[in-house]
């Protein structure tokens, strides 16, 4: 805009000079030359431009969210029960072949599934002479000789005899009691022997009971 005004200006002047010298005729082309600086100040005014922007106001800092809590731990899972402990091995007995040669005791067989497994009983059912009971809590087979016996339980079959550790229960009803593993070999001797079962304990009488399918049902409700 100065360079404009550098060049306007001279032009102006000269005009003035030359009306001046000039008389009337002058005055006129004085008043005329006036008028045309006069539109040419206004529109050297209207060419400024506009003051400078003044700054856009700074927005304020946005509060930043505070942090979501952070989840509560997991509760630790509760421990596992402690395994109940194994039962003491068996130990072999010398083969009595007097046993094979016994009657059967007299009585039946008879299967029955509970709530906590399954057993299966010989002799009357009030009364039972033996039971073979499945405990699926623990995995383990349960053999009872009732009567007033002591030690352990030996169990004859066609593959042999073992002895089974066994312990005294008192009360109305005495008995002997040996728990075994569901995976004791000794019990599929048991489900498989060839016609009978010895079971055998000192201070009571002998059995020789015949083997049925309800032994081998208790021991595979164990195993399954």
């Amino acid at each position: 805009m100065g360079a404009l005004a550098a060049l306007i200006a001279p032009s102006v002047l000269f005009g003035l000079s030359r009306s001046a010298r000039s008389g009337m005729t002058g005055t006129m082309r004085f008043s005329s030359t006036f008028a045309t600086a006069s539109s040419l100040l206004v529109l050297l005014a209207s060419c400024v431009g506009p003051p400078g922007n003044a700054p856009a106001p700074t927005r304020p800092a946005r509060a930043r969210p505070a942090p979501a809590p952070r989840p509560a731990p997991a509760p630790s899972p509760a421990p596992a029960p402690a395994p109940a402990p194994a039962p003491a091995p068996a130990t072999p007995v010398a083969s009595s072949v007097a046993w094979a040669d016994r009657p059967l005791t007299p009585g039946n067989w008879s299967y029955s599934a509970e709530q906590r497994g399954s057993i299966a009983r010989f002799g009357p059912p009030a009364q039972p002479l033996l039971t073979l009971r499945c405990d699926l809590a623990s995995r383990r087979v349960i053999l009872t000789r009732y009567g007033a016996g002591q030690g352990a339980i030996v169990i004859r079959t066609s593959y042999g005899a073992v002895s089974w550790p066994a312990t005294a229960q008192g009360g109305a009803q005495p008995a002997l009691v040996a728990a075994r593993a569901a995976s004791d070999g000794v019990l599929d001797q048991m489900a498989y022997s060839r016609g009978k079962i010895g079971v055998d304990a000192s201070g009571i009488a002998p059995l020789v009971v015949p083997v049925w399918a309800e032994i081998a049902r208790v021991v595979e409700d164990c195993r399954a």
